[in-house]
């Protein structure tokens, strides 16, 4: 009786202000992130105009800035894995940043040598070359770099207002039927699709261990609705070149992220995953829009809610700042790592070539152009999400095949330089055998709505 009084007075005490609030900032944010727009002949979204802008302004400075951003990064992750210093360890972001396990701490530490390496073009050419280091260091990276501090500043402009809020009230009675889940995994696949797939196993992984989802429904949430951001897709699109199909690509991704979401939850193994809880808390999901209010109503009153909890511009600054700090010391330096190791793999091995051999004829019977170069690009997916397109534009000149690697690399979303690797490394009830049939499953099923696509738009 007492939460359900405390709620009334929650939702009588809002004001207007309270709900303009939460509109304002959230039609900025749906603006800069969504809302399509023309320039000089080509469709863009205006977080990515602003990227490139910048991109334009620093030019070749870009690696070097980046190479300085890795290395402080490497000793940082070193001084706060050998000294524990309280500065880092009593707040919660700089310890979740910087003391990761040994394994990234490895890895951050190879990004930084193959970084220092591509830069000044010492020791081995087979690192630095225009086609594995350079191509990392001097392409992508550049690319990153920009679009991830607009994105990241920026971003809290739709998780911070109440917009996650009204979508989740919204799509309570959806998610149970149609994905066998709880409406507020919405949430979830929202915040991954705003913010970064990071932020979404982190959530999932959180609301496991807190009881509000069990341990099927974490496995799922964690490996469908992690999904990547609309700042990754931006990169892998400007990567191969297409920014122009922005329109005809998101949609692309949408559908066939809807058909992989529709039907892998109900075969193995996320369908053998116990539909039982967290051990230690057990289960406490209980969400229920309340009497009398339909969800649109409840979903507003919600929203405004939280907003009139933000205080708008630390929460934009700090937030941002945040977004920023995270995607450039903890995504960039694995990229650079994993993603160098990769390119000199395929650049200097045939193993991706023969581990995307048995793709080549489902290519072919598909009749995507250049099949037997887009089998291997498929694979590689599996380390980073970057590497198909960065190896792909390299190799393939057809627009449709590009644009259908762009697609598959972000609705394969098992990689595990990011989410696979955050996945085994959190409380989400998954090994590396199920993520490795997930990332093969999630490749069958989106192919052909993606390749089906591609034949409508080229």
């Amino acid at each position: 009786m007492d939460s359900k009084n405390s709620q009334q007075a929650s939702t009588q005490a809002l004001t207007v202000a309270n709900y303009v609030k939460f509109i304002i900032p959230s039609l900025i944010g749906i603006f800069l992130f969504m809302i399509p727009i023309e320039y000089n002949g080509a469709v863009t979204i205006p977080v990515a105009l602003l990227a490139d802008w910048l991109q334009r302004l620093l030019g070749t400075s870009i690696p070097a800035i980046m190479t300085a951003i890795i290395t402080l990064t490497v000793l940082l992750t070193i001084f706060a894995r050998l000294s524990k210093p309280s500065f880092i360890m009593k707040n919660v972001f700089l310890k979740t940043l910087f003391y990761v396990h040994p394994v990234w701490v490895i890895t951050r530490i190879l990004g930084m040598i193959f970084a220092i390496i591509t830069l000044f073009q010492i020791g081995p050419e087979w690192i630095w070359s225009a086609n594995t280091g350079g191509l990392l260091l001097e392409v992508l990276i550049p690319v990153l770099f920009s679009v991830f501090l607009f994105a990241g500043l920026f971003l809290p402009l739709l998780l911070n207002f109440g917009l996650l809020e009204l979508f989740g009230a919204l799509l309570t009675k959806f998610m149970r039927p149609v994905f066998t889940l709880p409406g507020r995994s919405s949430i979830d696949c929202l915040a991954s699709w705003l913010g970064d797939g990071t932020i979404g196993v982190l959530l999932t992984s959180k609301q496991y261990e807190e009881g509000f989802y069990s341990k099927r429904e974490a496995a799922v949430i964690g490996t469908t609705f992690s999904v990547v951001s609309i700042t990754f897709t931006i990169v892998v699109l400007k990567q191969v070149g297409l920014e122009e199909y922005f329109g005809p690509y998101y949609l692309t991704i949408v559908l066939a992220g809807l058909a992989a979401a529709l039907i892998t939850p109900r075969i193995p193994p996320l369908s053998r995953k116990k539909d039982s809880y967290s051990e230690s808390v057990g289960n406490r999901n209980v969400e229920a829009i309340p009497e009398g209010k339909t969800p649109l109503k409840w979903g507003l009153e919600e929203a405004a809610t939280n907003a009139r909890k933000t205080k708008s511009f630390d929460a934009i600054i700090k937030g941002g700042t945040q977004n920023v700090l995270d995607m450039w010391m903890g995504v960039i330096p694995i990229v650079m790592a994993i993603g160098t190791i990769a390119l000199i793999i395929a650049e200097y091995t045939p193993l991706f070539v023969w581990l995307g051999a048995p793709f080549v004829p489902l290519l072919e019977l598909m009749q995507v152009p250049e099949a037997s170069d887009a089998a291997q690009t498929i694979v590689v997916g599996f380390a980073d999400m970057f590497l198909p397109t960065v190896i792909g534009s390299s190799i393939i000149e057809s627009e449709m095949t590009l644009f259908i690697i762009a697609c598959l690399s972000v609705t394969q979303l098992i990689y595990m330089s990011e989410v696979g690797g955050l996945l085994l490394g959190s409380k989400i009830p998954v090994n590396f055998k199920d993520l490795v049939i997930i990332f093969l499953e999630r490749t069958l099923i989106t192919l052909p709505v993606i390749v089906l696509m591609a034949h409508i738009i080229f």
